[in-house]
């Protein structure tokens, strides 16, 4: 088989990706079905003739230049990553309009080193984000305010010119202040900043090499789940793809891949469904009797419906998921009676099936209902729901050139939410929010304060300039903190009257402020701040 130029393929004999990343090895997490109720009386299945390889999460690293430092960068850069970057420079700026060496050499610049995770899986476009660390050796004292160029990213350990770039990255540092004594400014985040530059091939291999067996599988394949999902590309390799109906299910789809029978008459089919239905039930190999019955098909409805009202809380959930999955809508009031339940544990994922399988209609009737549940948890979940769908319950508008501004006003909870993981964002619930008089707040660098004096009927907003002379400001606001953060984080320019009307304050030190506003009462709402990346060293 040829594989797009945009694809990885995962599988034996592909040079990109080494077997032991992937799980094919003696000791790998396959997907192949192990439990002994769905046992060789039901007939083969993929999974008990080939190693399907589950995806796993790539680490991809590379090395950029941050720009727009206030002199805290610095000249320092191995001789390898000088000559990467400025062979990486003059094919970005052809034409010779930019000295690679005076950019590198400039303190207002820092070489630095991008480590991320591309997702398991992944499309083409997925977003990661990516920590950014001065190279070693660096005498970089800050990374605040700086914007990293744009950069490639490529499997770690393999990094070079000759090496596939597997993402890009772009955008500005974020450099964490919350909840930590003394913030490293050396260390940020360039939060999905990085986009994936492939799509992923997955791979089923024979534990014997059979051409017509491996055509038997693509055959049965390419029926239950579309035309060119699989193709044999040799006696012992199955490649596949995602199907499209299942880009949001893609680890649930390679489960279901192992869990396909081969052989199907009608009676066969029968007494699967029938014993995998009663293992759903009775026993406790309940994931791997759904995955089998949604493998199955539609077939399996007539049994899966009786179940959404078994007495077991789990039993229904699964069920009703796989019900859905397989577009039975009238399972969707057993998921949503589940996620309503305040006292249930499961409440997330049933939730989460009916945001990924439901109507549309369907799907945000629930997550606007649960934007005023009392548990900030689910609420954050229908909310990120809710913004993936584009909800007119989630308003969002960009702010400078480095975050989103969001409200979400179908609650009652009154709270301000930042991420640090994702598309940087400031949301405010319960929205407007207003802060009170008699306030005084700053950055954790002290470079941008927020004052308003007893019976002042304004906020006064200031920034030290990034250049070192002077002060930017005051810009005057209203109380309201959106108001507030448009003005922090607009870019700066001068009105007609000659004040500045935007301070281009970076999004670390609005997140900063925010959170000294909540933390001093100067506004009556909650702090939220979302997970860190997680990026392993």
């Amino acid at each position: 088989m040829k594989t797009s130029q945009g694809r990885i393929a995962f599988g034996v004999g592909l040079l990109l990706v080494p077997m032991m990343l992937i799980g094919c090895g003696p000791n790998d997490k396959s997907a192949a079905t192990a439990d002994p109720v769905i046992g060789k009386e039901l007939g083969l299945t993929v999974g008990s003739v080939a190693d399907v390889a589950r995806p796993e999460p790539l680490q991809v690293e590379g090395y950029g230049l941050v720009g727009g430092l206030a002199g805290t960068g610095s000249a320092s850069c191995p001789p390898n990553i000088r000559a990467y970057l400025k062979q990486f420079i003059l094919a970005q700026v052809p034409g010779g309009s930019v000295a690679p060496d005076n950019l590198i050499n400039s303190k207002t610049t820092a070489v630095v080193r991008l480590e991320g995770v591309v997702p398991a899986a992944a499309s083409r476009g997925d977003r990661l984000d990516v920590k950014v660390t001065p190279v070693a050796g660096s005498d970089t004292t800050s990374l605040h305010g700086g914007w990293l160029y744009k950069a490639d990213l490529k499997l770690a350990g393999s990094f070079g010119p000759a090496a596939r770039t597997l993402a890009v990255v772009e955008g500005p540092v974020f450099i964490n202040t919350i909840a930590v004594a003394e913030p490293d400014p050396t260390t940020g985040y360039v939060l999905g900043g990085g986009i994936a530059q492939y799509d992923y091939v997955g791979n089923l291999r024979l534990r014997r090499a059979d051409f017509a067996r491996a055509s038997a599988i693509r055959n049965r394949l390419n029926e239950r789940y579309g035309i060119d999902t699989a193709r044999a590309v040799s006696p012992r390799d199955v490649e596949f793809v995602i199907p499209p109906d299942y880009r949001r299910r893609k680890m649930r789809f390679v489960s279901m891949l192992a869990a396909t029978f081969l052989d199907e008459t009608p009676e066969l089919k029968a007494a699967r469904i029938e014993t995998l239905a009663r293992g759903l039930a009775e026993s406790q190999a309940g994931e791997s009797c759904e995955i089998a019955l949604e493998a199955i098909g539609r077939e399996s409805l007539a049994s899966l419906q009786p179940l959404w009202n078994a007495p077991e809380e789990e039993v229904r959930l699964r069920a009703a998921r796989c019900a859905l999955n397989l577009r039975d809508d009238g399972a969707i009031e057993a998921l949503r009676t589940i996620a309503l339940d305040e006292t249930s544990p499961l409440r997330s994922e049933a939730l989460e099936a009916v945001m990924v399988s439901a109507r549309r209609n369907d799907a945000i009737s629930l997550a606007r209902r649960l934007l005023r549940d009392k548990d900030a948890r689910m609420i954050l979940a229908a909310y990120e729901s809710l913004r993936n769908m584009e909800d007119a319950a989630v308003s969002r508008e960009l702010v400078g050139r480095s975050f989103h501004l969001e409200h979400v006003v179908q609650t009652d909870r009154k709270a301000i939410f930042v991420s640090r993981s994702g598309q940087p964002r400031v949301v405010i619930f319960g929205a407007p929010l207003t802060c009170r008089d008699n306030i005084f707040a700053e950055a954790a660098n002290e470079t941008v304060t927020v004052n308003s004096r007893a019976g002042q009927d304004h906020v006064s907003l200031t920034r030290k300039n990034p250049t070192g002379l002077g002060v930017l400001g005051p810009v005057r606001t209203s109380f309201s903190v959106s108001e507030i953060v448009r003005a922090l984080g607009a870019e700066r320019s001068r009105a007609d009257a000659g004040d500045v009307s935007g301070l281009g304050v970076p999004y670390t030190d609005v997140v900063a402020v925010l959170e000294q506003l909540a933390a001093k009462g100067a506004v009556s709402a909650e702090f939220w701040a979302g997970p860190l990346p997680k990026i392993a060293e």
